[in-house]
């Protein structure tokens, strides 16, 4: 990237960010100006809490923004919560999180650092993960770290007001995540963070925690969240509404067509390589009726293919969906599963690795999503047998080629 000025790094840097109030975002433009004058790399992270194995697209909102300071020279820091993900972040929750196992984070964690650098520069990356420091917090610590806040700013949130309004259980252990977050700041003597705008709450924190330790206040920049798509709720694995940055080109492709119309700017703005003019004519074209909505669409899947899996991966994707879900014919090629007995559908689908778990298989059979032969399963007891080849299809985008296997 050329060497831009200041001001052309504010405008780059704060393109998108958004903060729910006019005051803060200026004053954070502004902090942010002075911070780049002092002409140094700034240290600039985001956190990621690995409560599930995968990334979606939805963290990539804000890699994508430490990508591009890391372009501008800047120090990006790729921060893991393996102890923050034991609380559980109650931003933007009606209820609190579900506590997962040291275990589970472990395992999730390995699959992050990978997954990550499908966005960051591992060259220019700093990896940490925040159990370095939170592990070696004494109890006199978390005393101080609690005499920060007061229970009125928390409350004053909104998704705890809520709860507190509504009668609804607001767990002590939710409070500590902000002071955890924050104490994450100190350790890593951040010049800025960025988050989702849900966050906002908590990077506040992290500027007063600085302060009381005596150092200066992070920039805090917040940008909008990325519906799943369903295009309602926030992107979520738990919500099922995800698409995982790690998935098969095709797969990816059909998620993205299954987004419904009105969801497309939000994935224009916030996960293309596209420029705002660039946007602008589309957007202008679909309002027009010049640019059909199925037609923008697919250019948005092939983008997204493209980011994470390459051109050729784009373009075959692009066949696939055209083969299979506009001219309904099955794909060329699938994996092929060799029936040796009778087995049931359930146990089949998940030995087969169709889905995460037999619960998964149960409900899409339940849901009516699992075809064998082009006829629907309509019972989890179903057995199938090794007497013919046969296609098996689960969900609108697997499908597997049975054959018999005489011993």
């Amino acid at each position: 990237m050329k060497p831009l000025s200041i001001d052309e790094q504010v405008a780059l840097l704060m393109h998108g960010a958004e903060f729910g109030d006019d005051q803060i975002k200026e004053r954070m433009t502004q902090e942010l100006r002075e911070r780049l004058k002092e002409g140094r790399p700034l240290r600039v992270y985001c956190g990621y809490d690995p409560t599930a194995p995968d990334l979606h697209l939805g963290h990539t909102v804000t890699m994508r923004k430490l990508r591009l300071f890391q372009e501008l020279g800047h120090q990006a820091i790729f921060v893991i919560g393996d102890y923050t993900a034991l609380i559980g972040d109650p931003s933007g929750r009606d209820k609190a999180r579900p506590r997962p196992t040291r275990e589970q984070v472990q395992a999730n964690a390995r699959t992050y650092v990978q997954q990550a650098f499908k966005i960051l520069d591992p060259e220019r990356t700093e990896v940490r993960y925040n159990g370095e420091w939170l592990s070696k917090l004494s109890y006199e610590d978390f005393i101080f770290l609690a005499a920060q806040v007061t229970v009125q700013q928390f409350l004053a949130r909104e998704n705890f007001a809520k709860r507190y309004a509504e009668g609804d259980a607001i767990w002590l252990h939710e409070f500590l995540y902000p002071l955890a977050q924050g104490y994450d700041a100190v350790m890593l003597r951040a010049d800025v963070q960025i988050g989702g705008t849900d966050q906002l709450f908590n990077l506040l924190v992290g500027r007063k925690i600085q302060e009381a330790y005596g150092l200066p206040p992070q920039v805090c920049i917040t940008y909008p969240i990325l519906v799943g798509t369903d295009g309602k709720l926030r992107m979520s694995k738990s919500m099922g509404n995800y698409i995982g940055v790690d998935e098969p080109p095709e797969v990816m492709y059909g998620k993205v067509m299954s987004i419904p119309d009105e969801a497309m700017p939000n994935y224009f703005d916030l996960v293309t390589r596209w420029p705002p003019e660039e946007i602008a004519r589309i957007q202008a074209s679909l309002a027009d009726g010049s640019l059909h909505p199925m037609e923008a669409k697919k250019r948005l899947a092939w983008e997204i293919v493209d980011i994470f899996h390459g051109r050729e991966a784009a373009e075959a994707a692009a066949e696939h969906f055209r083969r299979v879900f506009q001219e309904r014919q099955l794909p060329s090629e699938m994996p092929v599963w060799e029936l040796r007995g009778p087995i049931n559908v359930v146990d089949l689908i998940h030995a087969a690795g169709m889905t995460r778990s037999k619960s998964d298989a149960r409900r899409l059979i339940q849901q009516g999503g699992v075809l064998l032969d082009g006829v629907k399963v309509t019972s989890v007891e179903t057995v199938v047998g090794p007497e013919k080849e046969a296609i098996l299809r689960v969900g609108n985008r697997g499908f597997l080629r049975l054959v018999p296997v005489r011993e």
